[in-house]
């Protein structure tokens, strides 16, 4: 549940973000929106990417939004009205498509790295748990997200190059935790589109074992056709097929970070 901070009601808020693209962000919001909201939590997903992948994998057409997360940010229009709720997926969604390009803009002209913070805080009573879909770059609109975020959660694939850009991301937390947002930390690290017969992948989850030791998570994310496919019709892959690997998967990552939080706070319903 949303806890009192500083005299402020505060929904625990996570991040996906990694600047390279391809890892598997968007797959891991989606899917991990709707794997909470099956546990039982009243879940909102944000999407911060102009490509919009996330609202169109809830099933919703981008295109046809005339309020979305860019008319907030710009003061346009409130949160309020762009929130979609009671989506099949279970979860709430603030939608984004093209147009959060001149949101940007916007954001640069006008300083304003705060700005999705302070739209969320009206809706904090709200939700259990926030997830935050960050575009593949380190821009003004992840760095919003971060500063509207307790947690970031990294997805990445265990090969040679994601560990060089691993290293850039966390650099990049650090001086956003030192500056903008002091509640911001590193929730863990996510190995996606894992494959154990590689060697190269062991290689490279040992290396983060061995960096980032419990932050990685245990759970990993296979490569599955189900969780691929899943977008194409709009539906997380729980909705696609339940008993695919992909699905039993997130759903255990869910699962596992709810355990995480409630270890923190000694709260049983923490998430």
């Amino acid at each position: 549940m949303s806890v009192e901070h500083e005299g402020k009601f505060l929904t625990p808020t996570y991040a996906i973000a990694n600047q390279k693209g391809g890892v598997g962000k968007t797959t891991t919001s989606v899917n991990l929106a709707a794997s909470l909201a099956h546990l039982g939590k009243r879940v909102l997903l944000v999407d911060m990417d102009p490509q919009g992948n996330a609202t169109t994998g809830s099933g919703v057409e981008k295109h046809e939004r005339s309020v979305t997360v860019c008319e907030v940010l710009t003061g346009e229009n409130t949160i309020q009205e762009a929130v979609i709720d009671g989506l099949d997926a279970g979860y709430d969604l603030l939608p984004a498509n093209g147009d959060l390009i001149a949101a940007e803009v916007y954001l640069l002209n006008n300083g304003g790295e705060k700005k999705l913070r302070l739209a969320l805080n009206a809706l904090e009573e709200y939700y259990d748990v926030i997830v935050i879909d960050c575009p593949p770059a380190l821009n003004m609109l992840t760095l919003n997200s971060l500063a509207a975020s307790d947690n970031v959660i990294i997805p990445m694939q265990c090969e040679y190059y994601a560990l060089e850009g691993l290293s850039a991301l966390v650099g990049t937390i650090s001086q956003i935790a030192g500056s903008v947002n002091r509640r911001l930390r590193i929730e863990g690290i996510l190995r996606t589109m894992y494959d154990p017969r590689n060697s190269l992948t062991i290689e490279v989850s040992n290396q983060l074992h061995e960096h980032f030791g419990k932050r990685v998570y245990q759970t990993a994310i296979p490569r599955n056709i189900r969780l691929a496919e899943a977008p194409s019709f709009g539906k997380p892959v729980l909705l696609h097929d339940r008993y695919s690997k992909g699905a039993v998967a997130y759903l255990g990552m869910a699962e596992e970070l709810i355990r995480r939080a409630n270890e923190r706070t000694k709260t049983p319903s923490a998430c």
